[in-house]
């Protein structure tokens, strides 16, 4: 089993780790595609549901920033400790208390400190990952990571709630996810034996660990290339976000009913998991760079701009307009390398520089939605599609940067 899941590119010492995570984010994924309109249909506002997931964005982008941090200074497990706590913790005042009595305030405060769960638990995963596997096989292991994530969230977790929320109802299906993440946090946190060893979460001094808070924003000031990789991070699934806001319009103008942009946007993303995992192996042979500039950069720029028009080339073609979103998709999974690239820009503060590209996968969540709302009205969707577009070919000039200097990618890859 072990040599399997060597030659398949997972770390075997993290297998339950990873396990875990897939369990975590599928119950995290329960309430996905469905919870705004419950919300609306139950008397609440469009600017309340807004405000609701726009807040959401925002814990989840600070999580997603101290989870890299806290697993360098505390230790992963203690970092995914507190993720799954959080977790619960605000599911049982959003869902017990909050939605009970649809009180907006309640709901507010809850599903906020909800939304710190996730990236502690799975972020902090990530950071174990970085410190754990050897670099030739890097680029293989954060593509697994973002297989079970991806599948868990927006594949599992899709498929598990259309059949609970017929069978147990809405409020019964959001219950549930505590236990799903709490088997989920049982694998990862112990069926999972892994030892995490680093010089900071090592050391007891407090003084020592505050240092390494700072690390998480000082960092981009020692390596500046830190930083470009956080932005490049951003990029890479702000269109994921924006998409949703406007193109279910867009594409109902065309003859595409809500039921068929579901199937597509579902369809893209059980694809994507898939070309995580391929990528993973490209980056490995081809170089974490040229992966990200050729496939991630271009490849999504290009595609964004055909899956847009693909409705009005294909005369509103379902499968051909499917076809166009999954090719999307799949060049999505050309930013994967970035995981194993920035970190290995440092040589001791890995968790400090997987704080700022965690950042830049938590940021995403509420600069999509930004986008459109701030451009939609004086361009359009065609103008907002354009912007989008423009920022992959950006990212693909700003990975240029990121050079390795003092430690090589992977020996059978060329940097380029």
């Amino acid at each position: 089993m072990t040599a399997t899941l060597k030659k398949a590119g997972m770390p075997s010492h993290l297998a339950w780790g990873y396990l875990g995570i897939l369990i975590f984010m599928m119950g995290d994924g329960v309430e996905q595609g469905w919870l705004s309109p419950y919300l609306l249909e139950h008397g609440m506002s469009i600017q309340q549901s807004a405000s609701l997931f726009t807040v959401y964005g925002i814990t989840i982008a600070i999580s997603s920033w101290f989870s890299g941090v806290l697993a360098e200074g505390y230790g992963p497990r203690k970092a995914m400790l507190i993720g799954i706590l959080l977790y619960i913790i605000g599911t049982i005042g959003f869902v017990g208390i909050g939605m009970e009595s649809l009180n907006f305030p309640v709901m507010l405060l809850t599903y906020a400190i909800r939304g710190f769960g996730y990236p502690l638990f799975a972020y902090s995963f990530l950071v174990w990952i970085t410190y754990r596997t050897p670099q030739n096989q890097l680029g293989r292991a954060v593509g697994w990571f973002w297989f079970v994530f991806t599948g868990g969230l927006n594949v599992l977790g899709a498929y598990y709630s259309s059949w609970a929320i017929d069978h147990i109802g809405y409020q019964n299906t959001l219950w549930s996810s505590i236990f799903w993440v709490s088997i989920g946090a049982f694998f990862a946190l112990i069926v999972n034996k892994d030892q995490f060893r680093s010089s900071v979460a090592a050391v007891g001094d407090a003084s020592t660990k505050t240092k390494e808070l700072l690390k998480g924003l000082t960092i981009v000031r020692e390596e500046p290339k830190v930083l470009i990789g956080g932005i490049v991070r951003v990029i890479n699934t702000t269109a994921q976000f924006a998409f949703p806001v406007f193109l279910p319009v867009y594409l109902a103008t065309h003859g595409f009913s809500t039921r068929e942009w579901l199937q597509i946007w579902g369809t893209i993303f059980t694809s994507n998991i898939i070309f995580n995992l391929m990528f993973g192996f490209v980056g490995d042979r081809l170089g974490w760079r040229n992966t990200i500039i050729w496939f991630g950069g271009v490849g999504c720029g290009i595609t964004t701009l055909v899956f847009y028009y693909s409705p009005v080339w294909f005369d509103a073609n379902y499968w051909m307009v499917m076809f166009c979103g999954v090719l999307w998709g799949g060049l999505l999974a050309g930013y994967v390398p970035l995981s194993a690239l920035v970190p290995s820009l440092v040589k001791e503060e890995k968790g400090a520089a997987m704080a700022i590209l965690n950042l830049g996968a938590g940021l995403p969540v509420f600069i999509g939605p930004a986008i459109v709302g701030l451009f939609i009205g004086s361009i359009g969707s065609e103008g907002v599609v354009w912007i989008l577009a423009i920022l992959y070919f950006i990212s693909a000039i700003l990975t240029k940067f990121i050079t390795l200097s003092k430690t090589p990618e992977p020996a059978n890859a060329t940097i380029g």
